[in-house]
C-alpha cells in the first residue's frame, strides 16, 4: 500500500449509516487510507460484511448495531465508540431514511420519525462527541444533507425539512465553532444509486434520471476528511456538492418564483420551465 493509501493513518472515524451505499463505500475507503472505523447502523449482517472489509486494513474497527432514530441510543453510541475507539477525530453523520409523499398524505408522526432519524439524530451525536472533541482541541464533523437540503423537492416536503434543517444547523455550527480547532463540513449528494429509492412505505420517486454511483460521493467525503485534518491547509472548502448544482441552488437563491415555477412544471412531467 503506498503512502496515497495512508493519508488517514491512525485517524478514528465514526460514520453511520455504514451497512450499505454511501455510508460502506466511505468506510472501505477511510479505512483503505489508514483509519481506524466506527460503524453504525441497523442490520447487522450488512455491518458485519462492511466491517470484515474494513478489517482488511484496519484491524482495530469496530461495529454497532443500533437505530439512530431512538436519541438515547444515538447518545449512547456516540459515547461507546468514543470510549471504544480511545477518542474520535473524526464523524460522519450519514445516516438517513426517505420519506416521498405528498404533505396531505403524511401524519405527524411520520414527519417526527424522518426529523428525529435525518436531523435530531447527527444533532445529538455531535452534541455528545462536541465537549470532548473541543477539549481535545481539534475534530471534523461532517454532515452528509442532500441536495433536496438546498432545494424543495416534489412530494418530499418531510424529507426535504429534515435536510433543511441539517443544513442550518451545520451552517451555524461552522460559524460557532471556526477558530476552535473543530472543523465542520457539509455534503450534499444529488441522485445517488443507493436502496433509497427503493425503501417500502413510500411513494414513487418523479426522478427517473440518471443516478451517480454511491462511490462518487465517497470519494467526496474521504476528499473533504482529508482537507479537514491536514493541519498544514486551510481545510477544504465548507460544502460540496455530488454531482456539482451548486449552480442550480444559487438561481433558486437569486429567483425562487422561476425556480418554484420550474419545479411545479417538472412535477407535471413537462420539464423544468421556468416561464
Amino acid at each position: 500500500m503506498g503512502d496515497e493509501r495512508q493519508s488517514l493513518a491512525g485517524r478514528r472515524i465514526l460514520v453511520t449509516g455504514a451497512s450499505s451505499g454511501i455510508g460502506a463505500e466511505t468506510a472501505l475507503m477511510l479505512a483503505e487510507r489508514g483509519a481506524t472505523v466506527g460503524l453504525v447502523a441497523r442490520r447487522t449482517d450488512r455491518l458485519d460484511a462492511v466491517l470484515e472489509g474494513c478489517r482488511r486494513w484496519a484491524p482495530d474497527s469496530q461495529r454497532w448495531t443500533a437505530d439512530l432514530g431512538d436519541l438515547d441510543t444515538a447518545a449512547r453510541i456516540a459515547d461507546d465508540a468514543w470510549s471504544a475507539l480511545g477518542g474520535l477525530d473524526v464523524v460522519v453523520n450519514n445516516a438517513a431514511i426517505p420519506k416521498r409523499r405528498r404533505a396531505v398524505d403524511l401524519r405527524i408522526d411520520e414527519i417526527e420519525h424522518v426529523l428525529r432519524t435525518n436531523f435530531l439524530s447527527p444533532t445529538q451525536i455531535t452534541l455528545r462527541l462536541l465537549p470532548r472533541m473541543l477539549e481535545a482541541g481539534h475534530g471534523v464533523i461532517v454532515n452528509v444533507s442532500s441536495i433536496a437540503g438546498r432545494l424543495g423537492v416534489p412530494n418530499e416536503p418531510a424529507y426535504s425539512a429534515s435536510k433543511f434543517a441539517l443544513c442550518g444547523w451545520t451552517e451555524s455550527l461552522a460559524i460557532e465553532l471556526a477558530g476552535t480547532g473543530i472543523r465542520v463540513r457539509l455534503v450534499h449528494p444529488g441522485a445517488i444509486d443507493t436502496e433509497i429509492w427503493d425503501q417500502p412505505d413510500n411513494d414513487p420517486s418523479f426522478y427517473d434520471g440518471p443516478k451517480e454511483p454511491a462511490g462518487t460521493v465517497a470519494s467526496a467525503i474521504v476528499t473533504t476528511i482529508e482537507a479537514a485534518v491536514d493541519p498544514t491547509g486551510a481545510g477544504g472548502p465548507f460544502e460540496t456538492y455530488v454531482p456539482d448544482l451548486k449552480s442550480v441552488v444559487e438561481f433558486k437563491t437569486t429567483d425562487a418564483d422561476s425556480y418554484l415555477a420550474g419545479a411545479a412544471s417538472f412535477r407535471d412531467g413537462e420539464g423544468f420551465k421556468t416561464s
